[in-house]
């Protein structure tokens, strides 16, 4: 499968524009594209984004997606696995990592502070 990714050499990200929340999300999370793009009908293609939570911003439901989805928290806190008041859950900190297969519910998510996530989204094989 080809890889749906321009070569693209180091250049500046503009944090101020280009957000937009991702559809099924509260609108205290947003997403800026920065590579390529999935199509989730045909199952094919390969993202990279960075997602950003307010501050307080918690969601209800867990997730689950066909794709396979590597996420690194940079800044701010995450807690997952809280219920759908926001309590509960595990918290982490800047500099984790996670990599979930096809098919593995995960979340739901909060975060107190804010927080910035790299998230790798793609289909198999890539």
């Amino acid at each position: 499968m080809a890889i749906n990714k321009l070569h693209d050499e180091f250049r500046a990200v503009d944090f101020s524009t280009g957000w937009e929340v991702p559809p099924g999300y509260p609108e205290g999370i947003k997403q800026k594209i920065l590579s390529g793009a999935l199509d989730e009908v045909n199952k094919k293609g390969s993202r990279t984004r960075i997602l950003k939570f307010d501050p307080g911003v918690w969601t209800t439901k867990p997730f689950v997606h066909e794709y396979w989805e590597e996420v690194f928290l940079f800044s701010g806190d995450l807690t997952v696995g809280n219920d759908e008041n926001g309590n509960g859950g595990e918290a982490f900190k800047p500099y984790t990592y996670a990599v979930r297969p096809p098919g593995v519910y995960h979340g739901p998510f909060k975060s107190e502070t804010g927080a910035m996530m790299l998230e790798i989204h793609y289909f198999d094989p890539a």
